[in-house]
């Protein structure tokens, strides 16, 4: 190594070392970079997959109020336009993502962004917290622009069980980096941190969600709401690229540090799916007592399993429950480059949606 500077000489608080030896892609990795592997520097750039992610979620830059919420203003200010019942699950599910949105923005934030220590991975969540950010904005616009009481919708997580269930479900791995001095060089702190990337990436943001989507999206196609389903359909987007690059990130990990994948550990990862599925269905009960639009507990109930064992798949677990897709229309949503969407108001258009899987 050829040093400008004596080795020994205090170092900035920053750790930044005067240094002629160049960054080798070689050297890096997902997290526990030695200090011989600048984080700073982006290039070279050895996981291309997570810099690929990055450009995608740029293409698909948008923002709420580019939408007009007026059609859906006046629907909602008609009497007539829903029923108590509908009016019940919209009013739910808006509870639920205008919460949920913020912890996972926090959660990237305050533990991912701190352990995952690769300036690539870095790069795009630091374009995930934006995104987050605009979700959260999108449902403080839906809720304003309905004229909705915003303290029921935003405090409905602290008063509602079965939401406030599936929250506690994710900030509980998120306590636990931030209470306790993680060590990633151990076995019981990386699957600490693995767990903590699994209940958000994949729980929340591959499970929690998606019930919500197919019951938001159901009034798009009977063009009701069309506004918010169009925002709705562009958040699902942002969150396909989400949840998969999630997925990555913890199969690489787990790549490179297998000692942390024992037995033990994939059971209680698959024990924690299986819960998450458990609080989905309570949610779903809670939201549909009676049913809408052709929705009801059984067909979420099917849904919600066909998509955790996709998840599971993924993550190179077996399948729990062999489940059929009720909702074949939603992978449609996901997939299609370009396309009128159903709320017939704009063209929708995704440079990469189509390379998204689902």
């Amino acid at each position: 190594m050829s040093e400008i500077r004596n080795p020994d000489a205090p170092q900035c608080s920053g750790g930044i070392r005067m240094t002629r030896e160049r960054v080798c892609a070689d050297n890096k990795r997902i997290i526990l970079n030695s200090r011989t592997v600048d984080v700073n520097q982006l290039v070279p750039i050895k996981y291309k997959w997570a810099w690929h992610y990055y450009l995608d979620a740029c293409a698909n830059h948008w923002m709420p109020t580019e939408v007009s919420m007026q059609r859906d203003i006046e629907q909602w200010k008609n009497p007539n336009a829903f029923t108590p019942d509908e009016r019940h699950v919209i009013k739910r599910n808006l509870g639920f993502f205008s919460t949920a949105e913020t912890l996972v923005g926090n959660n990237i934030v305050l533990s991912i962004y701190k352990l995952v220590d690769n300036p690539e991975c870095r790069q795009y969540l630091l374009r995930q917290a934006f995104e987050e950010a605009i979700h959260v904005h999108t449902f403080q616009y839906i809720v304003e622009s309905l004229s909705l009481d915003e303290t029921e919708i935003f405090n409905m997580y602290r008063e509602n069980q079965a939401i406030y269930e599936k929250d506690e479900f994710s900030m509980s791995c998120t306590d636990g980096i931030l209470d306790e001095q993680v060590d990633l060089t151990t076995s019981k702190g990386l699957q600490k941190f693995v767990d903590n990337l699994a209940a958000f990436y994949v729980v929340t943001e591959g499970i929690f969600f998606y019930s919500g989507f197919v019951t938001l999206l159901s009034f798009g196609r009977q063009n009701r709401l069309p506004g918010t389903c169009e925002q709705i359909q562009y958040i699902l987007r942002d969150e396909s690229i989400h949840m998969n690059f999630g997925i990555q990130l913890i199969n690489a990990i787990i790549e490179e540090n297998p000692h942390c994948w024992t037995p033990e550990f994939a059971a209680y990862l698959v024990g924690r799916i299986k819960r998450a599925v458990e609080l989905e269905v309570n949610y779903a009960q809670e939201c549909l007592p009676r049913g809408v639009l052709g929705l009801n507990v059984q067909l979420l109930r099917e849904y919600v399993q066909y998509i955790a064992d996709r998840r599971l798949e993924k993550l190179r677990l077996p399948r729990q429950y062999n489940s059929g897709n009720p909702f074949p229309w939603m992978s449609e949503v996901i997939d299609l480059k370009k396309e009128k969407n159903f709320f017939e108001t704009r063209v929708t258009e995704y440079q990469t949606g189509g390379a998204l899987e689902w």
